[in-house]
Order: structure tokens, then C-alpha cells, then sequence
């Protein structure tokens, strides 16, 4: 099923921004036992896009929020989100 998942965000996050990079981790095993999650996952996401450029960080967690809105009703229980620019990127 995680495997499955990862697909999933890789696929929307892809279709919506055409990252220069992503990385999508799992943290779901840190949060076994957690009742609250029903068993949807807990995801880390790493994103470097341009969709991102003058948006402050709050306007950039709701651009990834959107592009997953039915997954996080059913799939993500959790998400961390690190968006950043190419040039952000390049900076660091």
C-alpha cells in the first residue's frame, strides 16, 4: 500500500508543478499505533519547483495541499512539506 501511495503523490505533485526535483519519504513506521490515522500514511515531501517563486511558505503548502486534496481525505494522514525554488535550491 505505501508503495502505492508514493505513486500517488509522485503522480499528482508531477502533473501539477513538473519538479526539478522530488523526494518522498515515508515516515509512516515512526507512527504505528497511532489511532487517529486510520491507516493512511505519514509523508515527508521534498519539492523544488518554479510554481513556488514569490509565494511565501504558508501560499506554498497550500499549493501542494491542493494538488493532493482527496488523497489527504483518504491516503496521508499526515504531511511535512520542505517547497522551495531552483534558485532557493541552488543557494543552500
Amino acid at each position: 500500500m505505501t508503495a502505492a501511495r508514493i505513486a500517488l503523490i509522485r503522480e499528482r505533485l508531477t502533473e501539477v508543478f513538473a519538479p526539478h526535483s522530488l523526494n518522498i519519504i515515508d515516515e509512516s513506521h515512526k507512527h504505528v499505533g497511532h489511532a487517529s490515522a486510520g491507516g493512511a500514511g505519514h509523508f515527508v515531501v521534498e519539492i523544488v519547483a518554479d510554481a513556488f517563486a514569490g509565494k511565501n511558505p504558508i501560499q506554498r503548502h497550500r499549493l501542494v495541499y491542493a494538488a493532493l486534496q482527496d488523497a489527504m481525505n483518504t491516503e496521508i494522514h499526515a504531511l511535512s512539506i520542505k517547497a522551495t525554488t531552483p534558485d532557493e535550491q541552488s543557494r543552500a
